[in-house]
């Protein structure tokens, strides 16, 4: 399971991925793709074409790691249309729910907006 704190930040790439990619891969479509740094400590979320599998980068600091995850029953949420476009930023607790195969992330709020005094 990850280990998300606060201040890590979400994005999910906007298009189907081939999930066969590696460390190098992914970090390549961080980069060049979304114009992010993969070693910033933000949390990349990936899904392949099916929807039945998804892979996670993050940066821990030490070195990048990869959680994969596959769904046994039913699919991941559908988190982009059409042609890559913007990441889609989530929050920690959508990102744990996305794991475990909510369907609703990304279709409607699930987390309230930042508290700020």
């Amino acid at each position: 399971m990850l280990g998300l704190s606060r201040s890590q930040r979400v994005f999910a790439y906007p298009a189907p991925v081939d999930l066969r990619k590696g460390f190098d891969g992914l970090s390549h479509l961080v980069r060049w793709h979304l114009d992010k740094d993969p070693h910033s400590g933000d949390c990349y979320l990936f899904t392949n074409r099916s929807r039945r599998n998804a892979k996670v980068l993050v940066w821990d600091g030490t070195g990048l790691g990869i959680y994969a995850k596959r769904l046994e029953v039913g699919r991941f949420a559908v988190l982009w249309s059409g042609e890559p476009g913007e990441p889609i930023a989530l929050t920690g607790p959508e990102l744990a729910l996305f794991l475990q195969g909510c369907t609703l992330v990304g279709k409607i709020a699930l987390s309230p907006p930042e508290f700020s005094p």
